[in-house]
């Protein structure tokens, strides 16, 4: 046994396990594969059984559709080129590797890091990722793509493995996706199930998206301390850096230092770059007509259907592509168009296993949704609980244990939601709770299992992240290193969920613990 073997505690210990246990997983692709073939065979099974559930939203009644009847058949037959097509997650991740790959291969990214938090300590360095990832669900799912190869190239900078930066950054988008210092589209989505739930005991209900803000604002300072805790206390030292590995990453420890040009080069990326926030005001504001460019038919540029909200993605590449640009240009790093389009190419031969690797996960997402087995998993899972005949701050931590568990099977937050929140908020409100309460608890759970989820949209997208610096990463890697954080987050959030029912603490405008 090796001296850095016998150092490790039992923690450690448990997180190999699970990593080596995991890693010996089928590939991602395999897996995929196998898992739509199963929900196949169970949909069938289900449907022979009469498996059904009564959904608490309208009353109706959701049956399993078997796959493998000829209906379903099909279906399958003519939709798997559109399934893929259509995979949503697929057309961001590609618009986003236009952006973050210029900005990263032209050397902006460096050298703005060295220049912002080039003599900050690790301990700000990892404080300010995982504040950023925990608040960027205001631009939606951008966070997946943008931060975790930015926080690669930022932890590498100070000398450490940019495998933990990624790591670092995903786990603070996906588990902490429910905290905003910012209200966004998320709350938006939120609140309005939570207020259509809520008239089903008092038709006069009525609050604002709002409701939970204090109690958000709270846990993205909360969670940004007990997560930088958490790295800089024990997680950093599963990622020990010798020379000869900085070396595999071609880290030069005198990087630091920029020259003349670059700063120069820098600069003018930063003029350009606010030229390009400027021009973004602009087309939000109403200066053209009685509607922003950006704004949708009601004036909005946060509605979901307003294309700023559609086209966060784009702007987000953009506001990385225009300056990483003129960075190249200003450092000789671009001579002429040929350089660029090399860079993108590069950036997207580089994204191949994961374009490959869509193609499977479109279709198991797809038939696991046609056939309507996670809504009856659902379903089943809050009567569940109801039946239980939990009270009090038991009661809450059961309504998150149960959205975590739901959340593993279905992605989409305001799916899970419309299907919940007809029976945990006439349920809670019964029992004398806000529905803000009871909204808050539910995007807890609805967080911190996002990054053990081997079928969350994004997890392949951080694995293709991490097989950039070391091709042997699996989803055991992945999930092992994701583990500390759901636990610390989950534990963080139930005791600051205890703190406030006890003190009967306002969670925001017009949303309170009890009615």
């Amino acid at each position: 046994m090796s001296t850095e073997t016998k150092k490790k505690g039992l923690l450690d210990r448990i997180l190999d396990a699970i990593e080596r246990v995991g890693n010996k997983l089928p590939d991602p692709i395999t897996l995929f594969l196998g898992l739509s073939v199963a929900v196949v065979l169970i949909s069938a099974l289900c449907s022979a059984l009469g498996v059904s559930a009564i959904n608490p939203a309208d009353g109706s009644t959701v049956e399993v559709f078997n796959l493998l009847s000829v209906e379903g058949i099909r279906y399958l037959w003519s939709n798997v080129i559109t399934n893929f097509s259509g995979f949503a997650p697929l057309g961001m991740v590609l618009v986003a590797v236009i952006g973050s790959t210029v900005a990263e291969k032209s050397g902006f990214l460096i050298a703005l890091m060295q220049r912002l938090l080039g003599k900050a300590s690790p301990v700000i360095v990892t404080a300010v990722v995982m504040f950023l990832g925990i608040n960027l669900n205001i631009a939606g799912d951008a966070g997946f793509i943008v931060l975790p190869p930015l926080a690669a190239i930022l932890y590498l900078s100070i000398g450490r493995s940019p495998l933990l930066g990624i790591y670092v950054a995903y786990a603070s988008v996906a588990a902490g996706f429910c905290a905003n210092v910012l209200l966004g589209l998320s709350d938006a989505l939120a609140y309005g199930f939570t207020e259509q739930a809520a008239r089903m005991i008092d038709p006069n209900y009525s609050a604002s998206m709002a409701i939970n803000w204090y109690f958000l604002i709270a846990s993205c300072i909360i969670l940004t301390i007990a997560g930088t805790a958490l790295v800089e206390g024990f997680v950093v030292k599963r990622f020990p850096m010798t020379p000869e590995k900085l070396a595999q990453y071609n880290y030069d420890e005198n990087a630091g230092k920029l020259s003349d040009v670059e700063k120069k080069a820098l600069i003018k990326a930063g003029i350009a770059f606010v030229i390009y926030i400027v021009v973004l005001v602009m087309m939000s504001l109403p200066l053209f007509g009685d509607r922003a460019i950006l704004a949708d038919e009601t004036g909005s540029i946060t509605n979901s259907a307003a294309p700023f909200t559609k086209g966060i993605v784009f702007t987000v590449t953009l506001a990385l592509f225009i300056p990483g640009v003129v960075y190249g240009v200003c450092t000789g790093k671009y001579k002429n168009d040929k350089d660029l389009w090399a860079d993108i190419s590069l950036g997207f031969s580089e994204m191949g296993n994961y374009v490959f690797m869509c193609f499977f996960i479109s279709i198991f997402t797809n038939f696991f949704s046609v056939s309507k087995l996670g809504t009856i998993l659902a379903i089943s899972g809050a009567n569940g609980l109801k039946a239980i005949g939990l009270t009090g701050v038991p009661l809450m931590i059961g309504l998150i244990i149960v959205a975590c568990f739901v959340n593993l099977f279905i992605g989409s937050a305001s799916a899970k939601w419309a299907i919940l929140a007809p029976v945990y908020i006439p349920m809670m409100m019964l029992m004398g709770y806000d529905p803000a309460i009871t909204q808050a608890v539910y995007r807890i759970g609805d967080s911190i299992t996002n990054p053990l989820s081997p079928l969350f949209t994004y997890m392949p997208v951080v694995l293709g992240f991490a097989r950039k610096y070391d091709k042997d990463v699996g989803l055991g890697t992945v999930i092992a290193n994701m583990i500390p954080f759901s636990v610390t987050f989950a534990l963080t959030w139930i005791v600051q969920v205890i703190v406030w029912v006890t003190l009967d603490l306002p969670l925001g405008p017009g949303g309170g613990i009890y009615l």
